[in-house]
């Protein structure tokens, strides 16, 4: 096993020269990007439907076809960030941002609501997680685990602070005015964040151990790589299915609205607290033992669900243990590839490994719900999602690069 300490992994305060206003400025743009070009949605669509008339479905899968389009779109961007930094990328994708806000929200006819959602797509790529990691691996290295971690704790403030805030504006105004003010406030605070705050000299990547000399083409072509894409996609399915289904699954167990929706929330807290705790994990553990290890974890907290109907509090646990996975997650998709393929080509090389795991994201709704329909109900399909994450556990287990594990 190598040095965890020279590793992706590392976690110790490295010595180069950081741009201080880097770090709360991506910490205000996810929490403000992500509040509105995605959390607003579900809030809004009720109302977009019951005021067009368009059908739920034909809706949702605008939105879902925005998530594809980010994950396709990412991989280009990443290419973009790795040559040139994040500066032009996140400021152009915060500008189609609001875009994208403003045609769906003049959009006269479904065409148009979907060429908003295509924008919608670009803008995901260009200034969410991905670019916000990118940037924060090169500039942070090699403690980039801890400014990471900073992030996604802030970014998992964004259903908090925006699914109040639109469903407030919602309550005084249409959703057309309401997505017009959310793209006034996306433009005002993540313009001018992104075109001041990322303008520092981009660094060259920090040579490591994990480095390798082969082209990012030969990386994502290798054995270890493609079963790490494999491995996540199938957990990533299985997770998004947890979420979207969770207040299903409650409902059908006899539990009220609101008490689904506290589940599905303290679930969320649960993210917040797993994110916390990856950093000590990432000291003590190898890339290849973590992966396996947390995706474990995700079958197991699935298949609890899919086995307590109850009592109450026991749900609760469960869902905070969900949420926990979860947190831990996201970090561990970040810091996939500085742990096994170092800091070159990060952009491009997280963008490809993360496409196909948001296109899973984007189809695990409607492909949950026919599933649960097929299969006779949500418990049952609980069950067969925390299969698919134990197989994708068992996938993990072989994407050791050089006895990494």
């Amino acid at each position: 096993m190598a040095d965890l300490h020279t590793r992706g992994a590392a976690t110790g305060t490295g010595d180069r020269s950081r741009p201080r206003a880097v770090l709360p400025a991506l910490c205000a743009t996810q929490i403000t990007s992500w509040g509105i070009v995605y959390y607003a949605f579900p809030v809004l669509n009720p109302q977009i439907t019951a005021d067009t008339g368009w059908s739920t479905s034909a809706t949702t899968a605008a939105f879902s076809l925005a998530l594809i389009v980010s994950g396709l779109a990412g991989i280009r961007v990443g290419r973009i960030i790795d040559r040139r930094g994040p500066r032009t990328v996140m400021t152009a994708g915060s500008v189609v941002g609001v875009l994208s806000s403003v045609t769906v929200a003049l959009a006269p006819n479904l065409p148009v609501f979907f060429a908003g959602w295509l924008l919608g797509g670009l803008a995901m790529a260009a200034t969410f997680y991905q670019p916000a990691f990118a940037a924060l691996t090169r500039w942070w290295a090699p403690d980039h685990v801890r400014a990471l971690t900073i992030v996604t704790l802030a970014g998992g403030l964004a259903s908090t602070v925006f699914a109040p805030l639109t469903a407030a504006l919602a309550d005084h105004l249409s959703w057309r005015e309401t997505y017009l003010v959310l793209a006034a406030i996306l433009a005002s605070v993540t313009i001018p964040a992104h075109a001041i705050a990322l303008k520092a000299p981009w660094p060259q990547a920090v040579p490591s151990p994990a480095d390798t000399a082969a082209s990012p083409g030969t990386v994502a072509r290798s054995r270890p790589f493609l079963l790490l894409a494999i491995a996540f996609t199938l957990s990533a399915f299985a997770m998004y299915a947890v979420v979207v289904t969770l207040v299903p699954l409650l409902l059908e167990r006899g539990y009220t609205t609101t008490q689904a929706a506290w589940a599905l929330g303290l679930g969320g807290a649960g993210q917040t607290l797993g994110r916390t705790l990856y950093a000590p994990l990432a000291r003590h553990t190898g890339p290849t033992v973590r992966t396996a290890t947390l995706i474990a974890l995700g079958a197991l907290t699935t298949a609890a669900l899919a086995v307590t109907p109850g009592p109450y509090g026991l749900v609760i646990a469960a869902s905070i243990a969900a949420g926990t996975v979860r947190g831990n997650l996201t970090l561990l998709q970040a810091t996939a590839i500085t742990d096994r393929w170092g800091t070159h080509h990060y952009g491009r090389l997280s963008a490809t490994l993360s496409a196909p795991a948001m296109t899973a994201s984007a189809l695990a709704p409607f492909a949950a719900a026919t599933l649960a329909s097929t299969l006779g109900g949500y418990p049952e399909l609980f069950g067969v999602l925390a299969g698919l994450a134990a197989a994708s556990a068992f996938v993990a287990t072989a994407t050791s690069v050089r006895g990494d594990s």
